[in-house]
């Protein structure tokens, strides 16, 4: 059976999904809630200053605390934005990005009441014969949902994914809100403009209204466990199996894992025998995801991706993900193939061509594919310890204004992900080069990767 057939044969496939509402609605409560922002904000921002000073310096930082105060003070939906400019430090100011490191921090828990009323009314059915057991206290929160233990009534064990009640109306006010104040700073902030502040929140409010459907979520994460498993190597990664009779619009039941996060370093150091082998397990299943798959995690920070007490890794939580075109996912296995294979960037030119991205007297390909080489070999081949992702990207956007090409959503969230794995090596795996690593590659490029291997007697992984 293949991905598509399995994924779409679960109850939720057949159920439409709400109509998008639109991000430009503005009415009654879009500006109060505007103008409470500002105030909050305001406020906040004007207490740290008054606080630390007017000196310069002290000053930018103290504005950029501020309004990480304003974001907790707002609910969850700002406290989601600070998370995005946290995971996201190249594109904002230093200050805010640091500030923005709060918003990581797990939020309180909403009461078990109020999750039992979810669960009931999304899966119509009480609690006590919908499940054996039922755990009241959370294991985590975050600022859309939290998760609780259970046992399914034949005695697997399992956790509950439960959105905050009436949530998605908050963040929708909220996102329309704050849209119209980046309109607003954007026309009187350079700052502001140059971050692209109403890209930043439309961005946000694509990927927000996705996630608020716990069935994309449970689709995402079916597929990928099917995708995982196409090659029959994939052993030490894991996709935990959705239970999608026990899934709703707000409710998303999956098996129960247990293990640590990755960024635990000294501990998962301890744990496991090889960190190295750890992450190029990961990044393996996630490239082939990219390049053979097409449906890949878009949000690989720490919590996501957890060193399980079996020794495997786990990806969790795919309420976010990207979607490569066959025409995309043809440019980044032309640009792993030379990399790691051949040295020859004539095909990624040639990709570009495919794709409309290359002016027609941009030169042949062989005069692209050296400009290519010259931009992105050196970085593409050194150690993924020294990888400067924000290098990669302004390289790729420096071709691009020379070459009539421009950098689509699907690469920017592609790179986003390789610069966590990027940290997440520089603690676990200095020494690893990921560009070069036809471990990584040996489903993509079988026969290339086998011959190259034996002739350079590299030993790769079995699993």
């Amino acid at each position: 059976m293949t991905a598509a057939t399995e994924t779409a044969s679960g109850p939720e496939a057949t159920t439409p999904s709400p109509p998008v509402p639109a991000l430009e609605k503005f009415g009654f409560a879009e500006f109060r809630r505007t103008t409470a922002i500002g105030g909050v904000i305001g406020s906040r921002v004007a207490r740290r200053v008054l606080r630390e000073g007017l000196r310069r310096p002290r000053r930018r930082r103290a504005i950029a605390e501020g309004t990480v105060d304003g974001f907790e003070v707002l609910g969850p939906m700002f406290v989601k934005l600070g998370q995005l400019v946290a995971s996201s430090p190249a594109s904002f100011p230093a200050e805010l990005a640091d500030a923005c490191l709060r918003c990581l921090d797990d939020v309180p828990p909403f009461p078990a009441a109020d999750a039992r009323a979810v669960i009931e009314a999304d899966l119509g059915a009480p609690i006590a014969e919908l499940f054996a057991e039922f755990d009241d206290e959370p294991l985590s929160a975050a600022s859309v949902a939290q998760v609780h233990a259970c046992v399914l009534t034949d005695g697997r064990p399992a956790v509950l994914k439960i959105q905050r009640p009436d949530i998605a109306r908050r963040m929708i006010v909220d996102l329309r809100a704050a849209y119209r104040l980046a309109g607003m700073l954007s026309k009187r902030s350079e700052n502001a403009r140059i971050a692209n502040a109403e890209g930043v929140v439309r961005d946000l409010y694509d990927t927000t209204v996705a996630e608020l459907d716990f069935r994309n979520e449970a689709r995402n994460q079916a597929r990928a466990r099917i995708d995982l498993a196409a090659f029959g190597d994939n052993t030490g990664v894991v996709v935990p199996a959705v239970y999608e009779q026990y899934c709703g619009p707000r409710v998303l039941c999956m098996e129960r894992m247990r293990g640590m996060p990755l960024d635990r370093f000294d501990d998962i150091r301890a744990a496991h025998p090889d960190p190295e082998l750890l992450i190029r397990r990961l990044v393996k299943a996630w490239v082939e995801s990219v390049v053979v798959h097409g449906l890949f995690h878009g949000d690989v920070h720490a919590g996501n991706l957890w060193l399980l007490d079996d020794g495997r890794a786990a990806m969790l939580d795919f309420g976010i993900v990207g979607t490569m075109t066959p025409q995309w996912r043809a440019f980044v296995r032309a640009l792993f193939h030379a990399s790691a294979v051949d040295g020859d960037f004539r095909p990624v030119a040639r990709a570009l061509r495919e794709l409309d991205l290359v002016d027609g007297d941009a030169g042949d390909d062989a005069a692209i594919g050296r400009q290519l080489a010259t931009a992105l070999a050196p970085v593409l081949s050194g150690k993924l310890a020294q990888l400067d992702m924000g290098k990669v990207a302004a390289r790729m956007v420096e071709f691009g204004k020379r070459r009539g090409a421009s950098g689509p959503q699907q690469l920017l969230l592609m790179g986003k992900q390789l610069g966590y794995f990027e940290r997440y090596a520089v603690a676990l795996a200095p020494g690893w080069r990921l560009g070069q690593d036809l471990y990584l590659f040996r489903n993509i490029f079988p026969e290339e990767v086998a011959a190259k291997a034996a002739a350079e007697g590299i030993d790769l992984p079995a699993d």
